[in-house]
């Protein structure tokens, strides 16, 4: 199939913004605490919608009182926090435009950003990051002014306001429509500058709307808790806070993601919102605290079954006797603990930024969590698609959400027509043109579509190989199954006008100690275990492993494995943890031509 489409199952006012959508759960979902924040003893204290829209209408009356006019650009630098959503609010509801920026970005990242969005002004989290913004302040023409969180600027901002009345709030609060820009985020620049992506108040009213009409009451019924901990600047945590503060969901905050298990234990949540490395991550440690314990073939056992009655179960099938005996137990034994290890009470998780893998997402829908693959990109307000509990079909990203048409291009490429779709890149419009013809949003992903309309990706256009023997290879599959084994952080395939496909593995320094130790080796660190015999016989397993995904053409014939780590500290992934990979291929292109002035490998 070409093209699939998903009507609308709503309509909007053209007048309207995001700021109804918080309005409009004042209105019909009082009950429900809209965020429970942890007080000084870790406990979690509720917050009702009212008092949340009082503390963001006399925080917009501050800015207003500052001079923030509508249309305006303010700056929001900072972790994920209570605060964080606070702020962005008020700006929407001063009628000003919100720029999320990384706090992990560098002054030349943030002088950029600030730059070419024109912001007048800056709400930062801590003195650090007014410090790396004092130091490029220089090339920031328009800046005004920058408050920081830490110091008090907020509660400066709702002294400041108390003049202002609630007409002049409401006028402006009201200045803003479907039409009007809302926010602007930078894309995570893997192949130079970021660009500005224009999201309109339309891309978040719309899209929330599609998402709670076609999810809310399966995955998200009222009363729903989310614990939100990927960063507020990017575009998928973003929208998922904005649905659960429209929608009666009670939304917790936590900024380090050390303390995440805790966190989870005291918050408890219903739902989850997480990349594929932390579905990984929390599998890998589960199983290494298993074999440390002595209960590795009891895992196994239980990891086989999970999956075997996922599969056994998709499509609302029924599960053999013996298969649903077995899974009773390995409930008790197993599943049990690890849905505890997640608070206890998800059952549903939402993943993106990259594929999780068939095998996992069937391990944990055994288990009794089912993550919804869903797919999308910033320019897409995040989501194009996802999968939708009641046909689940691991390895994909389901139909496209209502409102919307996915088409599959002549050489492959994923276009997209809808509400989620941006107005354009601020001061680009060469960019805007090129992304954006006939209508269609050009993602530069490569994809398929099934018989139901549920797509499926499967690579990046720009990131396609071609070996010197014409060989056209997407890395991403490669490497997705290799980063899923416990020793593998990151990977790297090559093979760009090569004889033959190669890859570079980084080790996760985190798992190395418990795989040592569970495989009876000594003690040992990175570097000594990337050229550590008995550790590359078990990366050269999952390399095989890896391979059987693909033709003997396609597969690695060698790999290298470093002592350096792919990390965003050191530049090598962006803020959302994608690859970038001509930094990669540019920085350690002595390993890459070590690989290929080898001798050729035979077979």
């Amino acid at each position: 199939m070409k093209q699939f489409a998903t009507p609308a199952q709503h309509q909007s006012r053209e007048d309207e913004n995001t700021t109804d959508l918080l309005l409009g759960r004042l209105a019909d979902s009082r009950d429900v605490p809209i965020f429970e924040r942890a007080d000084a003893n870790g406990r979690y204290v509720p917050m009702t919608t009212a008092a949340f829209v009082d503390e963001v209408k006399a925080l917009a009356k501050g800015l207003i009182a500052s001079g923030v006019e509508s249309g305006d650009v303010v700056a929001l630098l900072s972790r994920t926090r209570y605060e964080w959503v606070l702020a962005d609010y008020a700006i929407w509801f001063a009628g000003a435009v919100s720029v999320p920026i990384y706090e992990t970005s560098s002054p030349s990242q943030i002088q950029w950003i600030a730059s070419d969005s024109g912001a007048r002004f800056a709400l930062v989290e801590a003195d650090r990051h007014r410090e790396d913004m004092e130091s490029v302040r220089g090339e920031l023409p328009a800046l005004d002014r920058i408050g920081v969180i830490e110091d008090g600027i907020l509660e400066e901002l709702v002294e400041r306001g108390n003049d202002v009345s609630d007409e002049e709030l409401e006028a402006r609060r009201t200045s803003r429509t479907l039409a009007d820009v809302a926010t602007i985020i930078y894309t995570s620049g893997t192949t130079g500058r970021p660009k500005g992506a224009e999201l309109t108040h339309g891309n978040f009213v719309d899209t929330t709307r599609s998402a709670v009409t076609l999810l809310g009451d399966k995955v998200l019924p009222p009363g729903s808790r989310l614990l939100m901990f990927l960063p507020m600047a990017h575009v998928f945590a973003r929208l998922i806070t904005v649905l659960a503060t429209a929608w009666p969901v009670t939304t917790a905050f936590t900024p380090d993601t050390k303390n995440l298990l805790p966190d989870l234990e005291a918050f408890k949540p219903t739902f989850l919102l997480a990349v594929p490395r932390v579905f990984e991550k929390v599998y890998n440690g589960a199983e290494a605290k298993a074999i440390a314990g002595g209960r590795g073939k009891i895992f196994a056992a239980a990891a086989d079954n999970a999956i075997a009655y996922s599969r056994a179960t998709t499509g609302g099938a029924k599960a053999p006797l013996l298969l649903r005996a077995q899974h009773a137990l390995f409930d008790r034994l197993v599943f049990a603990k690890l849905r505890a290890a997640m608070g206890g009470d998800v059952r549903y998780a939402v993943s993106g930024g990259a594929p999780l893998g068939t095998r996992l997402a069937h391990f944990f829908r055994g288990i009794g969590v089912t993550v919804l693959e869903g797919y999308g990109l910033t320019e897409t307000t995040a989501p194009i698609g996802v999968n939708l509990p009641w046909n689940v079909k691991p390895g994909t990203v389901g139909p496209p959400l209502p409102g919307s048409a996915v088409q599959i291009s002549e050489d492959g490429e994923i276009l997209v027509k809808g509400v989620m779709v941006f107005a354009g890149y601020r001061n680009n419009p060469e960019a805007t043109a090129e992304s954006i013809q006939d209508g269609w949003f050009h993602t530069g992903d490569l994809g398929s579509l099934d018989e139901d309309g549920y797509l499926s990706i499967t690579g990046r256009k720009k990131e396609v190989i071609v070996t010197a023997g014409g060989k056209n290879i997407s890395p991403a599959p490669l490497e997705d199954a290799l980063r899923s084994h416990p020793l593998v952080s990151q990977s790297i395939v090559t093979g760009d006008q090569k004889p033959f496909v190669a890859a570079i593995l980084t080790l996760d320094a985190e798992m190395l100690p418990t795989w040592l130790t569970n495989n009876g080796l000594p003690e040992m660190t990175v570097a000594e275990a990337a050229s550590d015999e008995r550790v590359r016989a078990e990366l050269q397993a999952a390399v095989d492993r890896a391979n059987q995904l693909v033709s003997k053409a396609e597969s690695i014939r060698v790999f290298e494995v470093i002592d350096t780590d792919f990390t965003e500290e050191n530049g090598y992934l962006t803020p959302s943890m994608k690859l970038k990979r001509n930094v990669v291929t540019k920085d350690f292109s002595e390993v890459i031509d070590r690989i290929y002035s080898s001798p050729k490998p035979q077979g």
